[in-house]
């Protein structure tokens, strides 16, 4: 289907959005030229033209498994010379631009299974199986992958209007969809999700759901309910899930996450009384960690293979889980210095 197009092996990858950094990698006239792209289909058309298109298949990336034994995306690169199916021109979503303003795109390529090659392969759909299992080899495109797939799978499941049941139809970007009937336009959307580490002043309180990968441990989370702000799901969730009482909440940062259908991170830090620390567990488990057996969580780079001994492991450190534990862990040590330095003065 794709052979008039060339493989472009180690594309550069669109930038991410990823705290303030994200105007400084990505020039003004880049966003720009994206949101033109989105609103203009005649442009985004033509932009497809020379783009570069990487490939999934039933919602698994295309990845390239380099001689340093990572993995990275791969992109067929169109000269603007060949004919493109309908498939291409209809189904690919935009995702961003090079710094030189070459459009990117994705496009899930359904029932047609290609042959990538020796080198290349077609990564499980659940991202999230492999990137806890290894999440080293391909960390710094992973966001680049989370957005393709997202946005693929809500063009996937957006088909038909929930207020007329009519088809609805995307614009060329991918990044709409208008009923054919009421007009109604529809935007991807993220579900909204609390996730809070709990600390006591000297531990921090973690979970584990039967679904969780044996002895992982993460920050508690849960989605909020309609109504709700953020403060009420946090502490709603913190009462439902261990039976504890919040006092103080502070907010750390936030992430998109495309699992199960693309949900909104927000993570904050919570305290609670160490005279009330006693948990009352809905999960499949949830205890204290002290700051030691934090440290020795956090050097764990992979999970137990059958037959290892147990250990307690923690989300990988692109995870916004990992974030918040090891945020709470800096806090730890640098009150622990704070105190020994004052008892030597």
């Amino acid at each position: 289907m794709f052979r008039p197009l060339k493989i472009l092996i180690g594309t550069k990858c669109p930038p991410t959005r990823c705290c303030s950094a994200f105007v400084s990698r990505m020039r003004f006239s880049n966003l720009q030229y994206v949101n033109r792209l989105k609103e203009d289909d005649e442009a985004c058309a033509a932009a497809l033209q020379n783009a570069h298109i990487f490939l999934f298949h039933r919602l698994s990336p295309l990845l390239q498994r380099t001689e340093h034994r990572t993995l990275r995306p791969t992109a067929l690169v169109c000269s603007g010379t060949e004919p493109q199916n309908h498939r291409t021109t209809e189904e690919s979503v935009l995702i961003g631009c090079s710094e030189e303003n070459q459009a990117q795109f994705c496009l899930d390529v359904g029932k047609n299974i290609l042959n990538p090659g020796s080198s290349l392969s077609w990564w499980p759909e659940t991202l999230n199986v492999p990137v806890l299992q290894d999440p080293s080899p391909y960390e710094p495109d992973l966001c680049f992958l989370l957005q393709g797939q997202a946005l693929l799978r809500w063009n996937q499941t957006s088909g038909f209007c929930s207020t007329t049941g009519q088809p609805t139809h995307r614009n060329r970007a991918g990044s709409q969809r208008v009923c054919s009937s009421s007009g109604i336009i529809y935007y991807p959307k993220m579900s909204p999700v609390v996730i809070v580490l709990v600390s006591d002043g000297k531990r921090c309180l973690l979970g584990r759901q039967s679904s969780f990968p044996r002895g992982m441990y993460s920050a508690l989370a849960g989605f909020c309910d309609m109504g709700e702000t953020l403060e009420e799901t946090l502490r709603r969730e913190v009462a439902e899930e261990v039976g504890l009482e919040v006092h103080s909440v502070s907010y750390s940062s936030s992430q998109h996450w495309p699992f199960p259908h693309s949900s909104f991170m927000m993570a904050f830090h919570a305290s609670v009384s160490p005279a009330h620390t006693q948990v009352s567990c809905q999960l499949e488990d949830a205890r204290w960690f002290s700051l030691e057996e934090i440290t020795s969580a956090l050097q764990v780079k992979t999970p137990p293979r059958r037959g290892d001994p147990p250990v307690v492991w923690l989300p990988p450190k692109h995870a916004i889980g990992n974030r918040l534990i090891t945020e709470w862990a800096d806090r730890q040590r640098r009150s622990s210095l704070s105190d020994t330095t004052e008892e030597d003065v």
